[in-house]
Order: C-alpha cells, then structure tokens, then sequence
C-alpha cells in the first residue's frame, strides 16, 4: 500500500478529481496559453500588468521593470498607485498582432 493510502486510511486507491473550468480558461488550456493569459488578439483591457506584458514579449519581469526604470525600452508604463501598466496597443504594435475583438 503505498502512502496516500495509508494516510487516508482506506485501502481504496485516491483519486484525484480536477476542478471545473470555465470555456475561457478551457479555450486558453486549448490555445496552448496558461490558464491566466488571454491570447494578445483577444485582449479586451487597454492596459495590463508586467507579468502579462512579459508572458507576450517571452522577457523577465526584472527586464520590464529596468524599461520603466531607466525609460529606454520599446515601451513605456503608465504608473498606477506605484504600479505599472502596459498599453495593450503598444504590446500589439510591437508584435504585430490585430485585434479580433470587436472587429
């Protein structure tokens, strides 16, 4: 018996149940994107995250923020109560991408 079952104290084997996931998580899993990520051509914010604008350009966090820091980078945050906030345009423009939504 291995030890899953001993701790649980059944002899019948655990199994493990995966929890519901909506349609956009499921279209993303499916699109090949990780489940907090939309795809950039479906991106209906105007402005996101860092860790949103390095999962679409493939940088580190550290990268995004030393553009901010130093203003030399391709783009250029907004800043939010200390945060900073990406335009989706400019994410877009730089990668070429077109916008589905609401087209």
């Amino acid at each position: 018996m291995d030890n899953m079952n001993m701790l649980s104290g059944s002899g019948a084997p655990q199994t493990e149940r995966r929890p519901r996931i909506d349609q956009a998580q499921w279209l993303n899993e499916l699109n090949g994107c990780p489940v907090d990520f939309v795809p950039l051509h479906l991106e209906t914010r105007t402005h996101v995250p860092t860790k949103v604008l390095c999962y679409h350009l493939g940088r580190k966090e550290q990268t995004a923020r030393g553009w901010a820091c130093h203003e030399d980078g391709p783009l250029r945050p907004i800043r939010i109560n200390g945060r900073l906030a990406w335009a989706v345009a400019d994410i877009r423009r730089i990668l070429g991408v077109i916008s589905k939504v609401g087209a």
